[in-house]
């Protein structure tokens, strides 16, 4: 039976997403999120528009989407109620966090160099994405109380790195889902994933078939160098 509910929240089940990026003394911030998903080569992030990460990429255009397994829970966890901002928001402070400059530090995670972007990679993930800003979209224009909030950024992607062991054999452009086990948020819980439940008819589609020309484009624009920090 079905009842009118209102939870304060409508986090049912994301990826979560460990944001690198570039602070303006040269520093790196690390930062946890869930409000993510992908299109093509496309992804879709939503962030509070105080928060360190959403100033790095506005300033300098660029970012890193580490994808933590499940088996990476603690060191995400110890990341938790950590902000780069300094003095912390006055939301974030009533919820709690406190400054951390050394994000890597306190995860116990390793940064390495990236390829195209100037924020480094995290070592122990999984998948890696290097990626761009295309477009910043404010939510909820029309509302004078959320009205400056929340950002959407529209990042491209244009360099991916995976972890070989979890690629179907013989095919270095496929990730076997039955391999990789990604971290997921749902109502400010971990979870990872089960089995397969069911064969899709979907799957019967090649994946070439949903190849985006934002593939190609990534491949033709690493010829240049990492882009610099503003």
């Amino acid at each position: 039976m079905h009842v009118t509910s209102e939870p304060a929240i409508l986090y049912l089940g994301t990826p979560v997403v460990l944001i690198s990026t570039t602070n303006a003394d040269g520093t790196y911030n690390l930062a946890p999120m869930s409000s993510a998903f992908w299109l093509g080569w496309r992804c879709m992030l939503g962030l509070a528009s105080a928060s360190k990460t959403t100033e790095n990429m506005k300033r300098t255009g660029e970012c890193v989407l580490n994808l933590p397994s499940a088996d990476m829970v603690a060191a995400v966890d110890r990341l938790a109620r950590t902000t780069g901002s300094n003095p912390v928001p006055e939301g974030k402070t009533r919820r709690g966090y406190r400054f951390e400059p050394e994000k890597f530090g306190i995860a116990g995670l390793t940064p390495v160099e990236s390829e195209t972007v100037w924020p480094p990679r995290v070592e122990q993930c999984h998948v890696q994405l290097e990626a761009v800003v295309e477009a910043v979209h404010d939510l909820a224009k029309d509302d004078p109380v959320l009205k400056g909030r929340t950002n959407v950024f529209e990042v491209r992607i244009q360099r991916v790195h995976v972890e070989e062991s979890i690629l179907v054999a013989g095919e270095p452009n496929r990730i076997d889902p039955d391999k990789w086990r990604p971290l997921i948020m749902s109502f400010q819980k971990f979870y990872g994933l089960g089995t397969q439940l069911h064969a899709s008819t979907l799957a019967q589609i090649p994946e070439a078939m949903y190849r985006s020309p934002d593939v190609d484009r990534a491949r033709e624009g690493l010829a240049y160098p990492r882009r610099k920090c503003a």
